[in-house]
């Protein structure tokens, strides 16, 4: 690889430049060829240093932008699209020629007339095709200590308005470019503020400094320690459901996401790795190659490295990079070796540096802007035939209508269909009672025409099971046969309803009913029946706004009880397991008033009743109705804890549930006492390399003094090996003919008649489960257990990794939850067939009582991306009645 090496800080003047290090001469040496008008708005003259001698802080970006914005209003505009949890502003740069974004508000109108084949004829279209310019999205830091891209995002705004080249003028005149410099400000203000508190006299390339090595968690993630780029069909995030409202304004042609990858490695730039999704079409794939090949030939020319299709699929929609295929554009990720700060010594034993990375990166902006620019029409000619085609699909498809009974989990459904209607796609809500394929629905359901143009995006949202092809299954199947790993990148499944576990249906027709377009809006205001009650008020249990509900009335010091057993009021009618009672003599007399604040904010109904006389169930004052309080929850931080669940974690309890979880380092839960502590949540990570035989005894203690510790994922199997979970982990079930090895140096001789005999021969004993990258699987509930309360007789879970638990007996526990029978238990994606076999009836959601406390372990992450939402009501059970529960 040719590198351009570069200097140390040149911002301080007490850094001294490695001997082997060259510093960069300003924008000019990164693309010598061009040539560039004076300027007062170079990074240097801007921000104080060379490009590329320097990780620019978000602050500091921001100044840039904003330079290049006022030296050039007539060619850029700057666009805000959110705000981080940090509080730092999400923006955008728009690039083109003065006379496009003088016409940029015709510029939006004549995508979305192109982006809807229904209301725009073909010739309409064509005349669009004609006289729109092209666009392109680049998108760069979604990763915060991926650190060269949003430095290449400023060379490449530099380039497109100082660069007096024809070819240059060419691309703005046919193309208009959407820079968004800094996808994750808070990640990289993190990773800029820690980097150069870790450099001494010279920055060091060895990969074991500091400078190499970050603290937990890494600059990766964004505040609440997600890595958005599996975000994008969740959308929980900011910084991502802020983009896509940007995108579905303007629909790019092209969408590329930025990255970095290990230090060791070259570039890498589409087309991608198998599998493909099967819904990416193949003039989608044909457009990608024409990316692909024009970017291969400039690095040609630079002399840089680079490969395609060995890694990073197009499978999961859930990516930056594959997300805005759905919609009809070309997406794609780009990943450059990364130097992780200013030098890194390479194992062939080149030096890369930083600069190498804002190059190539640049290189390969510039080189797809010239692509759309050069394929303009042919781009915005796929985009309608795609858009086209997609209501032609649902038109001609065997399933025309998805429909949404919003009766099991109304919280759920219309979280569900406000994320759908959030990317684009078209849903109604029916205002009266129908029928549809012999299944009576009730006003409130909502309905999906599968003929629009988000069909395909419809279809890898919603659909159950999205398949791989098999004969790259085969090809994976073999490679486990010869010990070397599989290539299937991220989760398998990802079925948004099988994830919310809300009803969905589907019918070959559409219904013929009135119905309202639904708007974006997840919780819709909730309400008090019956506001003057004498005795009390019920809320129903079981959905996200019954949760928010008691959060918000615990935060407010009211006195709530909850039910562990369903019951039928005389007036109000039947309620579930986990039901709310808040009585007027518990909480005095301006209750209602609060109690209507609280209903609106969550969404929760709230019934009041005049009497407490049940017709079925137990009565205020039973023995299993308990006192609920406000607990005091903690969450294990800091390593060995996985930075992702810790934050999912956190995420869905704070920002979902609305109630606040206190961070405890780990080394403090080693130091100090757990006293005041009532919920211990415990995510996955490796607790034997920092918690003691001390520490354990500690929290055996405090469990049995009436603490509830709760385990997630695999700290479920870490507290099997410590003694704190009375249950075991299993190895993989040994297969047919395989024996256990012999313990003797030499053994008698064995006659091996077969290469299926070798095979067997050569297969390990005691192995561990086989790896499963994210599967969604059924799981049945006891709900006779007051920790199911108010959750529905089967549940779906992730399941990630390779942990298998053996049930805890009777005596011990109850297994809450556990995985359904070898014929039901797949609900989406890939499992592998021997641990397929294994997982049925093993459990999913243990309760181990322990003294006055309890251990409660999920074997699998509830929290995993903030987006299995259908076993939030399981978790709250957890969090919110274990403590009322414990002794």
């Amino acid at each position: 690889m040719r590198s351009l090496k570069i200097a140390a800080l040149v911002a301080a003047s007490w850094f001294v430049f490695p001997s082997h290090a060259q510093q960069l001469a300003g924008e000019s040496s990164l693309l010598p060829e061009a040539n560039y008008a004076d300027s007062k708005v170079t990074v240097e003259q801007v921000l104080g240093y060379p490009i590329g001698t320097k990780i620019t802080s978000p602050t500091d970006m921001s100044r840039y932008f904003e330079a290049l914005k006022a030296a050039y209003p007539k060619q850029v505009k700057l666009l805000e699209y959110g705000e981080s949890w940090e509080g730092r502003t999400l923006y955008y740069a728009v690039i083109s020629s003065e006379e496009n974004i003088a016409d940029f508000d015709g510029f939006i109108q004549g995508m979305q007339s192109l982006a809807d084949p229904r209301k725009t004829s073909r010739s309409q279209a064509e005349k669009l095709i004609n006289e729109l310019p092209g666009s392109i999205w680049l998108s760069y830091g979604v990763h915060g200590n991926e650190i060269s891209s949003p430095e290449a995002s400023m060379m490449t705004a530099y380039h497109l308005l100082h660069d007096q080249r024809e070819q240059t003028q060419e691309w703005l005149d046919n193309t208009m470019v959407f820079i968004d410099p800094l996808q994750n400000p808070d990640g990289r203000a993190r990773f800029v503020d820690r980097y150069y508190m870790s450099i001494g006299m010279e920055h060091s390339g060895d990969r074991r400094s500091a400078e190499h090595n970050e603290p937990w968690p890494n600059g990766r993630t964004n505040h609440y320690l997600f890595d958005m780029n599996r975000d994008w069909i969740a959308l929980t995030q900011p910084e991502i459901s802020g983009q896509i409202d940007a995108l579905l304004k303007y629909y790019p042609l092209v969408f590329v996401d930025l990255h970095e990858m290990g230090g060791d490695s070259t570039y890498y730039f589409t087309p991608e790795a198998r599998p493909y999704n099967p819904l990416i079409t193949e003039s989608q794939r044909e457009s990608l190659n024409w990316i692909g090949k024009n970017n291969g030939q400039w690095f040609d020319k630079k002399g840089f490295d680079y490969f395609t299709r060995e890694i990073f699929d197009a499978f999961y929609p859930g990516y930056g990079a594959s997300w805005p295929l759905y919609y009809g554009s070309v997406a794609m990720t780009y990943e450059m070796a990364s130097a992780r700060g200013h030098l890194f010594n390479r194992k062939d034993g080149d030096v890369l540096t930083y600069a190498d990375g804002v190059q190539q990166h640049f290189i390969a902006s510039i080189s797809t802007i010239q692509t759309v620019s050069e394929r303009r029409e042919a781009l915005l000619q796929k985009f309608w035939n795609y858009r086209q085609s997609a209501v032609e699909a649902g038109e001609d498809g065997d399933v025309r209508s998805l429909i949404l009974p919003a009766t099991d989990d109304p919280a759920g459904a219309l979280k569900l269909a406000s994320l759908l209607v959030e990317q684009g796609v078209e849903v109604q809500r029916a205002e009266q009672a129908f029928e549809m394929c012999d299944v009576d629905y009730k006003p409130g359901a909502y309905i999906v025409d599968m003929a629009q143009p988000s069909h395909r995006l419809i279809r890898t949202l919603m659909d159950e099971q999205v398949d791989m092809a098999d004969d790259f299954l085969k090809e994976q199947e073999q490679r486990r046969k010869n010990n070397l790993p599989d290539q299937i990148y991220d989760v398998t499944g990802w079925s948004l309803p099988l994830m919310f576990n809300v009803d969905n249906h589907s019918c070959d027709d559409l219904p013929d009913v009135k119905t309202a377009m639904v708007e974006e809006g997840r919780i819709a205001p909730g309400k008090v029946m019956n506001p003057d009650a004498e005795v009390a008020y019920l809320v129903r249990w079981g959905d996200m706004n019954a949760g928010r509900f008691l959060t918000s009335a615990l935060r407010e010091g009211l006195s709530v009880r909850q039910s562990e057993l369903a019951f039928t009021h005389e007036t109000a009618g039947e309620f579930p397991s986990g039901s709310l009672i808040l009585t007027v003599a518990d909480n005095g007399s301006e209750l209602s008033q609060t109690l209507q604040k609280l209903a609106e904010e969550s969404g929760a109904t709230v019934e009041g009743v005049d009497t407490s006389w049940m017709t079925e169930g137990p009565n205020f004052g039973s023995h299993n109705v308990s006192q609920l309080e406000a607990p005091n929850i903690a969450i294990a931080w800091d390593e060995p804890v996985s930075a992702y669940n810790a934050g999912h974690t956190r995420f869905v309890i704070e920002r979902q549930m609305g109630y606040p979880v206190t961070a405890i380092r780990t080394m403090q839960l080693i130091q100090d006492d757990l006293d005041g502590l009532d919920v211990l949540i415990l995510p996955e990570g490796g607790y034997d390399s920092v918690f003691t035989d001390g520490t354990i005894e500690k929290i055996k203690q405090w469990v049995s003094d009436g603490g509830v510790l709760l385990t997630l994922g695999g700290a479920s199997a870490w507290a099997v090996d410590a003694g704190l979970l009375n249950t075991k982990l299993e190895r993989k079930v040994p297969e047919d003919g395989v024996e256990k090895p012999a313990e003797e140096l030499k053994i008698d001789g064995k006659v091996i008649e077969s290469r299926e005999q070798f095979l067997t021969e050569i297969k390990p004993h005691g192995a561990d489960p086989d790896w499963v990258p994210g599967a969604l699987l059924n799981a049945q509930v006891d709900t006779d257990h007051w920790l199911s309360a108010g959750v529905k007789p089967q549940v779906v879970s992730i399941y990630n990794g390779n942990d298998v638990l053996t049930p805890i007996d009777i005596n011990h526990g109850r297994n809450i939850a556990w995985f359904a029978d070898a014929d039901t238990m797949l609900a989406s994606g890939f499992l592998w067939n021997d641990i397929a076999k294994q997982l049925p009836y093993k459990p999913l959601l243990i309760w181990q009582p322990t003294g006055k406390g309890m251990v409660i372990s999920f074997t699998q992450e509830p929290t995993y991306r903030a987006y299995m939402d259908g076993l939030n009501t399981l978790l709250m059970n957890a969090l919110f009645l274990a403590p009322a529960k414990a002794q």
